[in-house]
């Protein structure tokens, strides 16, 4: 491709409204620009790359055996109401009426048209397993939409289904895609790790999500270094501290003060003269079902994820203030157990605690001296977030916190006739992978201060060519058959053969990020040489104009090499 017929409108300024470098570099390297918010156009170089993604997964997609569907955007109520998701996944569903004022939704996922789709045409178990996929534009209506294609509100997804006859084929068909998703991320060049991930709003078991390693990542990953084990922030679990019993007996009575306008745990803590550690902060949360509290120790937060698992609730949620006040009776920032008549449940490192300070459901006011025995508790679990410090539940060895960026997966239903004839449920599994969010996570990881470093697999050029004096006929000539011949070779190449500065041109290709330039110019022919530099490492070398296919075949088997290296470790 010629530089100079190629829609590719560079920008030197960093665009005001991009706050992560994803963001800032896709619009500054010409392959996006904002539409609405949370919604973009992609533009030639970009379109390149997500085809780059698209075949890749495709092709370990195909070879852990999905086969490709293509379903539509557009998906009727009936069907949302049928699994109860219409009122549940709540206003980021875009809901529509059509002509006959029938209710649509424009699909963020695919689950009920999937599984419609099973029920109707698979009957038998000689059906059984089958993994369909498809590569579809979605549509999240994010509250607030940021970061370009890290959390647009239109996106294009990758969503694969497995339906199997039991729970076996169900593991194993989730350990094929667990291992073709390991493939695709190393393939696409990128550092990843598969950590233990709650199921959310689709439901499940058994989940995973595939976090790109990014100091940008909006997710926190628990990470051990001795053993395997890695979580998101949600899941991750704390081990049990000792039981009541194995701890001090209560020693006090428990005791109103006054704490005026002390609400976070270090105000009160330093008010009273204690530690964070002797506080005990009693969470509000409210769901369908009701509301409850959950007592966590004053230097952790709650994790509503693990709430609701052990309450059994879905829908509960961090209560708003109106509610505390009628809960408790005062406001956000003094919430305690005693007088409560909502289930009450305890965080594992609060079971052994005696005397600790808590607040007194009155403005302004805390308690000292609280115990177990003052009120009832439901029941005590895991219910904090993990911390810095906190052993790893798997080798017992501190565990590491990192930041990373989702990929998705999750679980539903259908039936069957097995071999006796009788009708069995279909266990089934979701898989999906935001193609666009891949390409920016990719950035992500893979960039300098100049701009773009693409891995090579999905680079939207292999080489950037570039003629220093485009009006010297023997540089022009010199890079024209070089053009020729790596485009006749299947090598993709950019050639930037415009009326440029050279300053213009260097700055260009670092920016797009294509992995090899090749840079023709006046000095280097009278050399009989071009200069080759490599955009990860900087490397840069003279070779003869006749050695150029070859030095070019030589940088992708090595960057294939490698890809293959990581695969086999991996």
């Amino acid at each position: 491709m010629r530089y100079s017929k190629y829609f590719l409108p560079t920008l030197r300024e960093i665009p005001a409204d991009a706050e992560v470098i994803s963001h800032q570099l896709m619009l500054r390297a010409g392959m996006i620009r904002r539409v609405a918010a949370g919604i973009y156009d992609t533009l030639p170089l970009g379109l390149r790359v997500v085809r780059k993604v698209e075949n890749i997964i495709r092709e370990e997609m195909d070879k852990a055996g999905g086969q490709e569907v293509f379903l539509p955007s557009i998906q009727p109520a009936e069907l949302w109401e049928e699994t109860g998701r219409w009122d549940f996944y709540g206003k980021e569903l875009l809901r529509m009426k059509d002509r006959h004022n029938r209710d649509f939704c424009y699909g963020p996922t695919h689950e009920e048209v999937i599984t419609d789709m099973v029920r109707r045409d698979v009957r038998s178990y000689r059906q059984l397993p089958l993994t369909l996929y498809q590569i579809q534009t979605k549509f999240r209506d994010e509250i607030r939409p940021r970061f370009g294609l890290m959390r647009g509100r239109e996106f294009v997804m990758k969503d694969a289904y497995s339906f199997d006859r039991d729970q076996a084929g169900a593991e194993a068909s989730y350990q094929a895609m667990h291992d073709a998703y390991s493939a695709i991320f190393s393939r696409c060049g990128l550092s990843f790790r598969a950590v233990e991930a709650d199921t959310g709003k689709i439901g499940g078991s058994l989940s995973h999500e595939f976090m790109v390693l990014a100091d940008t990542g909006e997710d926190r990953i628990v990470s051990c270094e001795s053993c395997d084990y890695a979580a998101n922030l949600e899941m991750a679990a704390v081990a049990a501290s000792d039981k009541m019993e194995d701890g001090a007996e209560p020693g006090k009575k428990p005791e109103s003060v006054g704490t005026p306008g002390k609400k976070s745990v270090e105000e009160v803590a330093e008010f009273l003269g204690v530690k964070p550690t002797d506080l005990v902060k009693t969470i509000i949360l409210s769901g369908e079902a009701g509301d409850v509290a959950a007592m966590v120790r004053g230097d952790h937060d709650v994790n509503p994820v693990k709430v609701r698992k052990l309450v059994g609730d879905d829908t509960l949620e961090l209560a708003e203030p109106e509610v505390v006040q009628r809960v408790t009776g005062a406001p956000v920032g003094f919430a305690g157990p005693m007088g409560l008549e909502i289930p009450i449940y305890v965080d594992h490192s609060v079971v052994s605690m005696t005397d600790f300070v808590t607040g007194a459901n009155e403005a302004d006011t805390h308690m000292t001296g609280v115990n177990h025995t003052l009120y009832e508790i439901a029941e005590a679990g895991d219910l904090r977030e993990a911390a810095k410090g906190d052993p790893c539940p798997k080798c017992g060895a501190q565990l590491t916190f990192l930041r990373g960026i989702t990929k998705y997966s999750q679980s539903m239903g259908a039936a069957f006739l097995d071999e006796s004839g009788k009708e069995k449920t279909m266990e089934m599994g979701c898989f999906g992978i935001g193609v666009g969010r891949t390409v920016a996570a990719s950035i992500e990881q893979n960039h300098d201060d100049k701009g773009i470093i693409w891995p090579v697999p999905i680079a939207p050029f292999t080489v950037c060519l570039l003629s220093m004096n485009p009006d010297d006929g023997e540089v022009a000539g010199t890079a024209d058959k070089l053009y020729r011949a790596l485009s006749e070779s299947g090598i993709e190449v950019l050639y930037d053969e415009r009326d440029e500065r050279p300053g213009v041109k260097f700055n260009d290709a670092d920016l797009t990020g294509i992995p090899l330039r090749i840079t023709v110019g006046k000095r280097g022919i009278k050399e009989g040489n071009v200069e080759l530099r490599v955009r990860a490492t900087g490397e840069e070398s003279k070779v003869p104009v006749d050695g150029v296919l070859r030095a070019v075949e030589d940088f992708l088997n090595r960057s294939s090499s490698r890809v293959t290296q990581f695969l086999i470790k991996g």
